[in-house]
């Protein structure tokens, strides 16, 4: 019997165009003997357009951005919630291809919860913390996983006080500095600061994106990431360095002009991997996640390794990181697409124990 797939992708974010890209890369990797697939696509306005079954795969993100008349979020899945013992002609399995807030943060979770559909990666809890990046990082702090130093403001104190906000980050981090929303991912938004003049720039450009900033010190360091998938026995993949040929990994490096080189398996000790996924669970099992996580690391020539974040839903194409951690791993891009989605189901039964009365 096929599983009855509902793949949401698009979305009300900086990130839609990413999301699109993913949905056609799982698109094309899926197998129709298996899956019934069905494209839920939500507008950069934020409207939910349900197309046709798939019966094939699609060459082009524009037979995914469908129009006519939308629907509300709730109305999109009708009848996807089991009724007694029969289960209705909704979905099996929801997978949110999204990123970015609106989608990647929370609050599409939070839908898929209250409808009691399984859907593939991170709950709410874990979403949420994992997009914040200064509630991650706090989060982290309290497990005790090592991070570069960092501080953080929100607009309206900094449009109160724009020299002191400048002076706290010139005081505790000094230059070189990072600027980034502090709830977007693919570097939308960040920018590098190496004097006054960037750093006042760099808040005009990460404001545009969020109400909240943070600002992380710079360091000398590879970049190295690691892959983790399971629920509540997590296995990591083995590492990746990205090398930019630019400063640094930002949005068009990543997406637009393959400015980047990556090395898997990275040149790392057997010592230095152990550590690296022993920090991944930890940070793993620390925001509750499941499904999967990608977890990005700053590596000195010293040896000593700094959690910089995790994401909880990475890039998701055949050669973006999160997959090819895994293909190096053992593990090809429809296999794992189907891990994912059976561990979405299994994490589902696992909820379904929990007594709702007392």
């Amino acid at each position: 019997m096929k599983t009855k797939l509902g793949l949401l992708y698009g979305g009300k974010s900086a990130e839609h165009n990413v999301s699109m890209q993913t949905a056609m890369a799982v698109i094309k990797a899926l197998d129709l003997n298996k899956f019934d697939i069905h494209p839920i696509y939500i507008t950069e306005k934020g409207e939910w357009i349900q197309g046709p079954q798939l019966m094939g795969p699609v060459e082009s993100v524009k037979e995914l951005s469908f129009s006519g008349a939308s629907s509300t979020a709730p109305l999109a899945f009708s009848g996807a919630v089991e009724k007694g013992e029969e289960k209705s002609k909704g979905f099996d399995v929801i997978f949110p291809l999204l990123h970015g807030p609106n989608g990647e943060d929370g609050t599409v979770q939070g839908m898929l919860e209250l409808l009691n559909l399984p859907y593939v990666g991170n709950g709410v809890l874990a979403s949420s913390a994992g997009m914040d990046k200064v509630i991650m990082k706090n989060i982290f702090a309290q497990a005790g996983l090592s991070q570069v130093k960092y501080t953080w403001f929100i607009r309206s104190e900094w449009e109160k006080d724009r020299a002191a906000s400048y002076n706290k980050v010139e005081n505790e981090l000094g230059y070189p500095c990072f600027v980034k929303p502090a709830n977007l991912g693919s570097s939308v938004g960040i920018s590098k600061c190496t004097s006054k003049d960037e750093l006042e720039k760099a808040f005009e450009e990460a404001f545009q994106y969020d109400r909240k900033v943070i600002v992380e010190e710079g360091i000398v360091a590879r970049e190295v990431e690691i892959g983790v998938l399971g629920n509540d026995h997590p296995e990591c993949s083995v590492a990746g360095e990205i090398i930019p040929k630019k400063d640094f990994y930002d949005y068009k490096a990543k997406y637009e002009d393959g400015n980047t080189a990556l090395v898997i398996p990275a040149e790392i000790t057997e010592d230095q991997h152990n550590m690296l996924k022993d920090m991944s669970v930890t940070a793993f099992k620390a925001l509750d996640c499941s499904g999967l996580v990608r977890s990005d690391f700053f590596l000195t020539s010293d040896g000593k390794a700094y959690i910089n974040e995790v994401n909880t839903m990475p890039g998701f194409t055949p050669f973006s990181m999160f997959p090819l951690l895994w293909k190096h791993t053992g593990i090809e891009y429809p296999q794992l697409i189907e891990k994912l989605v059976n561990l979405a189901i299994e994490r589902h039964e696992e909820k379904q124990k929990i007594k709702h009365t007392f």
